[in-house]
């Protein structure tokens, strides 16, 4: 027999008495008494939910099946266990609301202390050092915004906020972070007072903002220090791979179709032309290359105090500008190519419906019949033979570049696919869970002590059922049921994936058919994948000092 938690709460609704103790719930009629013993919910231990219930495991069936069973069948389910868990995570809400006074009360008195001297001085210094670090990036982030305001800096910011769009939109996200962290902190929801279940998701979603923040600085220090130290190195290795790329990518390549690639005979005045078209581009990009090679030691710079000072998120955001303006010439060469062959392919479809005697009507979306004249199929014979023929050599350099130019997107969009990561991993659910799993449950259910004359496992549970049936007073002559309350627990998995699912909401497979269509019929594949960020909020403004004893306060209230 498999005993979950729905099915048993189903068959006590008839019960008569229900009373809620600090250490189970006693159920009472003339003629059962039912029992069930848990652990009291506690914030920063453990609470009780119905989520994921249906992963409930099975239980050892007791050796004479109960009557409550025989009739569970026949009575109308009544869904009220989401009452029944808010009650026992509120149970003990008073107690330990009370239990907290009492202790900051007896704290206060022994305030000499050496122990609590020690603590208290420590989290003072914390909050005074979190404090003014925040508060220096408040007022860099304020400056910056005060400057974009300005009409002399303001075609400065426009032009910057298009030629490094990934970095704006990322140094938002930090600034925002910046912003409202302290007030996420220090925020209290009064629902979380009598709920063990909502404080936890409040403390939750309080430590969210900063946890974020901090890991991605991390990630940043950690980067911009490498970079920092092996810059010398980083720069030869960027000179070697532009050079390699330049000459044994694209010079070699350009050349290769420019002759027999593959074997294949192309028309030899249309190759050349394209070729050398592609030739002078590359030439032209690798001359003003070097003169910009003067500047890349200090791109890189650049890049490592950007992550220094604002995380691995805006560093990995301005390598994305970067690599999208180093590679400008490829993308031009691309854009050139994919007009020809895709008029090219228009032109052969629409000379196609002539020879069947079909029209595109495209109100209606759909194939019309139409008669053309014999000077119009004259003309679409003439206009389709050239087209047809010189359909492979557009095709193996539109081919070419869309390979190398879809390489380079694919680049982009790793660095955009590792930036989402880093804004929606939960790092407070995941430290949390790796200390304490027990604060993630995930469905109740039910083992079986004792049943009648039957003992199916000696526990303290036993023992605490009589203190409870000695307490409140039972019939002599009625059926005992004693049961404890447990709960499964959710898994590293089932934390991260409903975060990392957000992260794919714009992305679909119809999409993706799309994008592969249109590479065929000559159409750019999208260079973005379009992934969810953390939404921007409104700009917060507030003098320095304010925003100093905002985030003192909010520190040192962990603290208490």
């Amino acid at each position: 027999m498999i005993l979950q938690s729905i099915e048993l709460w189903n068959s006590i609704q008839v019960l008569d008495c229900i009373i809620y103790t600090g250490m189970g719930i006693l159920y009472l009629n003339a003629m059962s008494t039912y029992v069930i013993v848990y652990d009291t919910p506690v914030f920063g231990s453990h609470h009780f939910s119905l989520s994921f219930s249906n992963s409930s495991p099975q239980t050892k069936a007791p050796l004479k099946k109960p009557k409550w069973v025989d009739d569970l069948h026949n009575r109308k389910p009544l869904n009220e266990m989401e009452t029944v868990i808010l009650s026992l995570n509120c149970a003990a809400a008073a107690k330990i609301a009370y239990k907290k006074i009492t202790t900051q009360l007896e704290t206060s008195s022994q305030n000499f202390s050496i122990s609590y001297l020690i603590s208290s001085l420590t989290w003072r210094l914390l909050a005074t050092i979190l404090g003014s670090l925040s508060s220096l990036y408040y007022s860099l982030a304020q400056f910056f915004y005060l400057l974009s305001s300005f009409l002399i800096f303001s075609w400065v910011h426009i032009a910057s906020r298009r030629v490094l769009k990934n970095t704006w939109i990322n140094f938002r996200i930090r600034s925002c972070q910046i912003l409202y962290w302290p007030i996420f902190l220090e925020e209290i929801d009064m629902m979380s007072i009598s709920c063990v279940k909502h404080a936890e998701k409040a403390a939750l979603q309080r430590h969210s903002t900063w946890s974020a923040m901090a890991v991605d600085l991390v990630l940043g220090n950690l980067i911009g220090l490498g970079l920092l130290f092996n810059t010398e190195s980083v720069c030869s290795f960027v000179f070697d791979f532009a050079k390699e790329f330049t000459n044994g990518i694209l010079r070699s390549g350009s050349v290769w179709l420019m002759g027999v690639p593959a074997g294949f005979k192309l028309n030899t005045e249309l190759a050349g032309v394209l070729g050398m078209v592609s030739l002078n581009v590359i030439q032209i990009w690798s001359t003003l290359w070097v003169f910009m090679a003067s500047f890349i030691f200090c791109l890189i710079r650049v890049i490592a105090i950007l992550g220094i000072t604002f995380g691995a998120t805006v560093s990995a955001a301005f390598v994305i500008d970067v690599i999208t303006f180093a590679t400008l010439h490829i993308m031009a060469l691309h854009w050139a190519i994919t007009l020809v062959y895709s008029h090219q392919i228009q032109a052969l479809a629409a000379l196609w419906r002539l020879f069947r005697g079909r029209k595109l009507n495209p109100l209606r979306q759909r194939m019309d019949s139409y008669g053309y004249t014999v000077k119009q199929h004259v003309v679409g014979s003439l206009l389709f033979t050239p087209l047809l023929l010189l359909l492979p050599t557009t095709s193996v350099f539109y081919i070419f570049f869309t390979i190398t130019s879809t390489t380079i997107n694919s680049i982009c969009m790793l660095i955009e696919f590792a930036i989402s990561v880093i804004h929606a991993t939960p790092y407070a659910e995941v430290m949390i869970w790796l200390v304490r799993r027990k604060r993630f449950p995930c469905g109740v259910w039910f083992e079986m002590e004792h049943c009648g004359e039957h003992i199916l496992k000696s526990n303290d549970a036993f023992e605490d059922s009589k203190s409870l049936l000695e307490e409140h007073g039972t019939p002599e002559k009625n059926s005992l049921m004693v049961s404890n309350l447990r709960s499964n627990f959710l898994t590293l998995g089932q934390i991260l994936l409903p975060h990392y699912k957000t992260i794919f909401s714009g992305i679909s497979a119809s999409s993706l058919t799309t994008s592969a269509r249109g590479v065929l019929s000559g159409k750019r594949m999208p260079s973005k994948l379009g992934l969810d960020l953390p939404p921007p909020r409104p700009w917060l403004h507030m003098p320095l000092r304010q925003y100093w004893m905002l985030c003192h306060n909010s520190i040192s209230s962990c603290g208490k």
